[in-house]
């Protein structure tokens, strides 16, 4: 694979948000090589195969926060390939059962809400497909298809670019768990991307589903 590696040195004099974004672009791009193949083929012929049968079947997609927020884009493209897709927490999300399919996205994998939530996602028998940077996590030991996507989901112990980059410490700048949340947008993407192939759907097909009237 080929590696897309910016030194600091090059970015010369460009401003700390330009020097963040090259570092989470890096940060990535090395995580995609990190991904199991195994793993995404998994989930998307679980969908694939969920779609030629589906019925009346709904795919429900979860999380919290920023990762809701990417599981909302998802859900929206699931939504334009023929998928009944729902988003957690919105009042129009029916009830589900087994032949249903449950997307919960968490960095950490410990989020009480989404966690509670894939809890009651077992109980009703769906299946369940964990997104998470932890597959021994209480979602990621729930879920009967994990994803697992590299990312810092925790605090970083020194705020300053420029006093990590002396120190050597690579991690990129980025708050929170943005790493995570652009890594599964990334890979998510690219699983609509495939589904729309297997699916023999075409960006008309996506079009002709696509909202149009939009606020």
């Amino acid at each position: 694979m080929q590696k897309y590696i910016v030194n600091d040195n090059s970015l010369g004099d460009l401003p700390l948000s330009i020097k963040t974004s090259y570092d989470i672009a890096n940060f990535v791009l090395h995580s995609l090589s990190m991904i199991k193949p195994y793993q995404i083929e998994k989930m998307i012929t679980t969908l694939t195969e969920f779609y030629e049968r589906r019925k009346a079947g709904k795919v429900l997609v979860m999380g919290a926060g920023r990762s809701g927020l990417v599981g909302r884009a998802f859900a929206m493209r699931l939504l334009h390939l023929g998928y009944n897709s729902y988003v957690l927490g919105e009042t129009i999300v029916p009830a589900i059962g087994d032949n249903d399919i449950a997307i919960a996205i968490s960095g950490s994998g410990r989020t009480k809400l989404i966690y509670t939530a894939a809890e009651a996602v077992k109980e009703a028998k769906a299946t369940l497909i964990g997104i998470t940077s932890y597959a021994d996590s209480p979602l990621g030991k729930v879920a009967d298809i994990i994803v697992e996507v590299p990312g810092r989901t925790k605090y970083s112990q020194n705020e300053d670019y420029f006093a990590r980059q002396i120190l050597g410490i690579t991690e990129p700048l980025a708050p929170l768990g943005t790493l995570f949340e652009d890594t599964a947008q990334i890979i998510l993407d690219g699983i609509v991307a495939e589904l729309m192939v297997r699916l023999k759907k075409t960006e008309e097909d996506l079009r002709m589903i696509h909202a149009n009237v939009e606020l």
